[in-house]
């Protein structure tokens, strides 16, 4: 029996390295303008894939590869809205209520800041639970600094 008066947190992180070509999805949105996106099995959208590790590891059902596998052809090019969306739906399965997320990702490229509310909506009404994002760049450190790849961090509460 789960006890709903405590709070269970989980943490995810997801990186993506970018590629030439590829659509970019970042925060359940499409940016048409790019023209390198996140390189994967699915679309690529580290944010989704950050939000539905921490949410699984909150719930303890696993992770992101666990529950949606990339041996599984079903989920080649899935969108990373469809995953939070999915993942939601196992975690209120397993007995758990979805308290909120925040998210955090790190990258020069897109600039997330400028469609940050739609984001937030996108993921929210993805998750049925309120998601909060923000960004950082790494201020040219590292793979995100030099505009090789995307990384996001994510927290997630559930009762």
């Amino acid at each position: 029996m789960i006890d709903g008066r405590i709070p269970r947190v989980g943490n995810g992180i997801d990186i993506h390295p970018l590629e030439e070509g590829r659509p970019m999805w970042l925060a359940g949105l499409h940016w048409p303008q790019e023209t390198m996106g996140a390189a994967g099995h699915s679309d690529g959208d580290a944010v989704a894939h950050a939000i539905c590790t921490a949410l699984l590891s909150a719930a303890r059902l696993g992770d992101l590869g666990t529950n949606f596998g990339t041996d599984d052809p079903e989920q080649k090019g899935v969108a990373g809205v469809t995953l939070v969306w999915e993942t939601g739906e196992r975690v209120r399965g397993a007995g758990y209520y979805i308290g909120n997320v925040t998210v955090q990702v790190v990258c020069n490229r897109p600039r997330l800041m400028l469609r940050r509310q739609e984001a937030e909506n996108a993921l929210t009404e993805a998750l049925g639970a309120e998601v909060s994002v923000s960004a950082a760049t790494s201020d040219g450190l590292g793979f995100t600094g030099r505009g090789e790849g995307i990384m996001a961090i994510a927290t997630a509460l559930i009762y």
